[in-house]
């Protein structure tokens, strides 16, 4: 069990990281801290694995206090869950060896993948004395696997869009929704979900029927593909 820290002064935010966390059986919050001092306090007196880190904090922002990590040689990992996108952050943050980076709003289906890329890395470290290369080779790909992605993705497919739409559908894989429904229901343009659906169509994650009982113009209906 992973003990894990979560700084983060906006408490809705930290409600929701801490139940996201908490959806995997190998992570434990061990505690929740407003602002940077009272996180580094606790880092230095308690055994803690990995830190979810926001960056705008009252008192030291979240660079600061993982400078003091990293200056400290505090034995934990770090993945940042922040507003702030702007080059010079994020660009800090990989240089003091953040596992991951995530910027809000962001949806239960990244920060997942945030974990597990943490969790494959624990295991690399833990299963192996020494490394060759392509052991190193596969921690880096993993470290480079959301870039990859989406650089991958089609224009106009959007990575969080699209998790956000895969989560509704995986999470209510037993029924069928119009695309227009679906759209109402997490609140997107029809447009926008139209144009999702049938690129989750051309890659096999959905499946769809025409609806002709409607009683007027038929209508294609969407279900996860399990």
């Amino acid at each position: 069990m992973y003990e894990v820290l979560i700084v983060e002064d906006d408490p809705m935010v930290a409600m929701i990281n801490k139940q996201y966390v908490n959806q995997n059986s190998h992570f434990h919050v061990s505690a929740v801290c407003r602002d940077g001092k009272s996180a580094l306090d606790y880092l230095e007196n308690n055994i803690v694995h990995l830190v979810i880190l926001d960056q705008y904090m009252p008192q030291m922002n979240g660079l600061t206090l993982l400078k003091m990590i990293r200056e400290k040689e505090l034995p934990v990992s770090v993945i940042m869950v922040t507003a702030a996108n702007d080059s010079t952050t994020i660009e800090e943050a990989l240089r003091l060896g953040i596992v991951d980076y995530l910027v809000k709003p962001f949806y239960n289906s990244r920060f997942q993948q945030a974990l597990e890329t943490f969790l494959s890395r624990q295991d690399a470290f833990h299963d192996l004395s020494a490394f060759k290369q392509h052991h190193i080779d596969a921690l880096l790909e993993n470290n480079l696997k959301i870039t990859k992605t989406a650089e991958q993705l089609p224009k106009g497919i959007q990575p969080q869009t699209l998790n956000m739409i895969c989560d509704f559908m995986k999470n209510n894989n037993s029924d069928e929704f119009t695309s227009d429904i679906i759209a109402d229901k997490i609140n997107l343009s029809r447009v926008t979900v139209r144009r999702y659906m049938n690129y989750l169509l051309e890659q096999g994650k959905i499946t769809g029927r025409m609806n002709y009982e409607t009683g007027g113009r038929p209508c294609m209906l969407y279900r996860w593909n399990k």
